[in-house]
């Protein structure tokens, strides 16, 4: 009996080709490895409308994203593409699983710290309040100033000082010190280990 070959549709193939599209600052990852990529729909004639969602507002890398995923819509056979940019919900890094963060070490950085868990326990989001300190969106709101609605926009907001030290992505080791919090771009900061004495960058938690 021969077999059927199975063809993806439409869909499918554009939206293969543009997830592949890599991520300009952190080319280990692709765009759709860092949750960059939100939908892709192909509509009536072939249109491609892709919703993308930068890491934070303003963010540099963008036009570049756009033109890389305008190149593979079309590569792919799909010249007519719209690319929508989504604010809300604002991207977190716990929208990285743990193959992007796998990849992340091997390439010598420190990954952020894993995903919220459920309230109920675990390790708390970097930057969230100790429980002693926590305060509802009211009260954040009147000891910063800002509402609410302004707080919930996708700035690049990183809590001063992890609240945990990330891991040594060469060695392992546990000993880790920030050198600094300004790394090679807005969302690194470097990193020496105590252990083997090499520096490292680490992805800021946000």
């Amino acid at each position: 009996m021969t077999g059927h070959t199975l063809t993806a549709g439409p869909e499918a193939r554009v939206r293969a080709a543009v997830a592949a599209v890599p991520d300009p600052e952190l080319r280990v990852l692709s765009i759709g490895e860092l949750g960059v990529l939100r939908d892709v729909t192909v509509g009536p004639g072939g249109r491609v409308v892709v919703t993308i969602t930068p890491t934070y507002l303003g963010c540099p890398a963008l036009e570049v994203i756009r033109s890389g995923i305008t190149a593979a819509a079309r590569d792919a056979g799909f010249p007519d593409v719209e690319i929508v940019t989504s604010l809300s919900p604002p991207w977190t890094t716990d929208w990285l699983d743990e193959t992007a963060r796998a990849k992340l070490a091997a390439t010598g950085i420190a990954p952020p710290p894993p995903a919220a868990p459920d309230p109920a326990g675990g390790v708390p989001r970097a930057g969230a309040a100790s429980p002693e300190g926590a305060a509802s969106p009211e009260g954040a709101a009147e000891a910063t100033g800002v509402p609410p609605r302004a707080r919930a926009l996708p700035l690049l907001t990183i809590s001063p000082r992890p609240p945990y030290l990330p891991g040594c992505p060469r060695c392992g080791g546990a000993a880790t010190e920030e050198i600094t919090r300004a790394g090679a771009t807005a969302c690194r900061s470097l990193w020496r280990c105590r252990a083997c004495g090499e520096p490292f960058e680490h992805m800021k938690g946000h």
